[in-house]
């Protein structure tokens, strides 16, 4: 009997101990599904808005729907918190401190595109007049950042990018305290990448504190502010990676402005916004990514503060940037990729941008500058190659004046000439006022074979002539063989040069054409 007691309270205690283990993997189970419905939930967020600075993500675009607001916000002049003495390193009053100047920009962009007529069920009764394609308008909106920069009296002006606001017809800003306000361009210039828009109030509005971006250096730390994704008054934090960065050739990206790398998270949604150092001063305008995904992977890039100052008083007082002009087109000649023609002119060791035409009546013209020069230097500053020739040139006030130090014919000169003012593209690039519109290069043996030109033939090779231009209406084609200029014998592209340099007047071109011998004449520069 006490032997049945003892088994039956053995089950009694298995049974409950049991339903204890039951109970804890139920509550574990039931946790699992509420974690899961929560991810699953966050899942669902669906991002439907287009963003303005999709074409700068290397990979594509992003579109995304406004994000819920940051809160809480702080109003503007509300005094800085400061984090506690003992408390961990923090970037909460360099935050609070920048974001009321950073604003969301809404855009909207009227698009055309003709579109083709739907067959009409009354076709069923015979043919009628074709339909013609109708046009149509699309309106795409867009997203970026602003950084608030200055106040006239009612009027607040917000730096930004050109391609975020460059081709809207309509402008919403939204200021960090919930405010909204239309806005117009006032100057945009897709040269640097640049653009200024404003709008009209008497209220009370933050103005950025702009910084020094030259005192930045590799490892500094600096926070990007903006709107990422639609994810309103967002801040990251990272370092200064590098500096002085350029885009790949033959990039999209604005290439006449160097940048500052960062590995602080820029997304879509970025573009114009701030980057700010550790005193909230900003330093820079952030303005594209490269990435394969269209999101961060660490690699940011903004325009320096200090490259878009003169930008902000060139779009308020003219309208648009104002960059000195030289009037000459020039190439890069490196070792590695014309090492016949750094050899031929002798600068195989030399940075520098080589000079191919010459613009008529134009500052380079009146200063001595000839096709064939190497500049080497801009009022000191070393020339590394043409890019950065064309940036140093487009940062000289137009009416001063510049000493260009050159190489022309082996031989080192410095020539000083007074710079005009740029204008339009199509007046600048028109072929007609380039002379003498053509570019050579020795005569190589790979030259010689491809073309099948005699060995007994010595000179240079046309390898490119611009259409309507001084060599084209005179009747140089492309492939040509320059034998003398002027009764000079050509031999090499110093000697082509410099009988260029020394002609006036009527210039002679002796030119062998397939083995055919004519003489072009063209007026010198």
């Amino acid at each position: 009997m006490a032997h049945r007691r003892l088994r039956t309270t053995l089950w009694v205690l298995l049974g409950a101990v049991s339903m204890l283990f039951a109970g804890y993997a139920v509550g574990r189970t039931h946790d699992r599904m509420q974690a899961a419905a929560g991810s699953f939930e966050t899942q669902r967020i669906e991002f439907q808005r287009h963003d303005a600075t999709q074409q700068l993500a290397v990979s594509g675009s992003q579109s995304v729907e406004r994000a819920p607001a940051a809160e809480p916000r702080q109003a503007p002049g509300a005094a800085v918190e400061t984090a506690p003495a003992d408390a961990p390193f923090s970037f909460r009053g360099v935050a609070q401190e920048v974001l009321p100047v950073v604003v969301e920009v809404n855009t909207v962009e009227v698009i055309r595109q003709t579109v083709p007529r739907f067959p009409s069920p009354w076709d069923f009764f015979g043919p009628r007049q074709p339909q013609q394609p109708e046009e149509r308008e699309f309106r795409r909106p867009g997203l970026g950042s602003g950084v608030i920069v200055r106040r006239d009296g009612s009027t607040v002006y917000v730096l930004t990018n050109n391609h975020v606001v460059g081709d809207a017809r309509e402008i919403g800003l939204k200021l960090y305290d919930g405010r909204e306000y239309e806005a117009e361009i006032v100057g945009k210039d897709s040269r640097t990448d640049l653009a200024l828009v404003r709008f009209e109030t008497r209220d009370e509005v933050p103005i950025a504190r702009l910084g020094d971006s030259d005192s930045l250096y590799v490892g500094d730390w600096v926070l990007a502010v903006g709107n990422p994704l639609g994810f309103e008054s967002t801040v990251t934090a990272g370092i200064v990676s590098a500096l002085g960065r350029r885009p790949q050739p033959g990039s999209p990206i604005a290439g006449f402005t160097d940048y500052i790398q960062t590995d602080a998270s820029i997304n879509p949604g970025n573009s114009g916004g701030a980057l700010a150092d550790v005193h909230g001063n900003i330093v820079g305008i952030n303005t594209w990514i490269a990435s394969r995904s269209g999101g961060s992977v660490g690699l940011g890039f903004a325009i320096p503060i200090n490259n878009a100052r003169r930008a902000i008083d060139d779009f308020i007082e003219q309208g648009r940037i104002v960059y000195g002009w030289l009037g000459v087109s020039i190439q890069d000649v490196r070792p590695q990729s014309m090492p016949g023609l750094a050899a031929d002119l002798g600068i195989e060791a030399q940075d520098g941008a080589l000079v191919i035409n010459v613009h008529r009546d134009s500052p380079a013209a009146r200063g001595g500058i000839r096709p064939g020069d190497f500049v080497t230097r801009i009022d000191n500053r070393p020339v590394s190659d043409s890019t950065e020739m064309t940036r140093i040139v487009g940062n000289i006030a137009p009416g001063r004046r510049a000493d260009f130090a050159i190489i022309r014919a082996g031989r080192q000169q410095t020539l000083s000439v007074t710079l005009d003012r740029r204008g339009t593209e199509d007046e600048v690039a028109a072929p007609s006022g380039m002379w003498p519109g053509m570019a050579i290069v020795p005569l190589t043996e790979s030259m010689r074979e491809a073309r099948e030109i005699d060995e007994a033939i010595e000179g240079v090779l046309v390898a490119s002539v611009l259409q309507d231009g001084p060599a084209a209406i005179s009747g140089i084609r492309n492939g040509d063989v320059v034998t003398q200029v002027n009764g000079t014998l050509v031999h090499s592209a110093r000697d082509f040069y410099r009988a260029l340099a020394a002609a006036s007047g009527e210039i002679l071109f002796r030119v062998n054409r397939s083995g055919v011998r004519i003489v072009v004449g063209m007026d010198a520069l």
